[in-house]
């Protein structure tokens, strides 16, 4: 990947609501060449998604999230990819993770409950061919999200610089 490329990508990744001429600007490149770059980045896959972060509590989301650690069997010829891709096939999974360490891979979901996290887990993850065991953690706070911290960090560090 080219240095400019490079540039672009950091930039997009600390605020996605940049746009080409502001990036163009920071860079002190031209917007025309910046706009190509990132159209060639989103058309070969490199940029995939552009997205929001926002504070759960503040838009009072009530949506459950957890992180299971999932054991399996490898399959033979394919892997983990294989049982990777028939669990991010289901619409509850928002990642999905290869991890070294005592699991193999780190599923995040998202339920509208507790219960529905639960029963997930119990009626679609792990009877699943080659998913040996599972654990649950349920997600109860978010202190910092890709790098950005939410209201109770943002809160400690105004009193600190007070």
């Amino acid at each position: 990947m080219t240095k400019l490329r490079q540039e672009i990508m950091k930039l997009l990744k600390e605020d996605s609501r940049f746009s080409a001429a502001k990036i163009a600007e920071m860079l002190g490149e031209k917007e025309d060449l910046v706009k190509k770059e990132i159209s060639a980045m989103e058309e070969s896959g490199i940029i995939v998604k552009y997205t929001i972060i926002s504070d759960d509590e503040r838009a009072e989301k009530t949506d459950v999230e957890a992180l299971i650690e999932v054991k399996v069997s490898p399959m033979k010829k394919h892997g983990f990819d294989s049982i990777a891709e028939d669990i991010y096939q289901f619409d509850e999974v928002k990642s999905v993770y290869l991890m070294s360490g005592a699991y193999d891979l780190m599923v995040i979901i998202e339920g509208k409950t507790l219960k529905e996290v639960a029963r997930f887990v119990s009626e679609k993850l792990s009877v699943m061919d080659n998913v040996i065991s599972t654990a649950t953690h349920f997600i109860l706070k978010k202190y910092k999200t890709e790098g950005v911290c939410m209201k109770s960090c943002e809160i400690k560090r105004q009193a600190v610089m007070a």
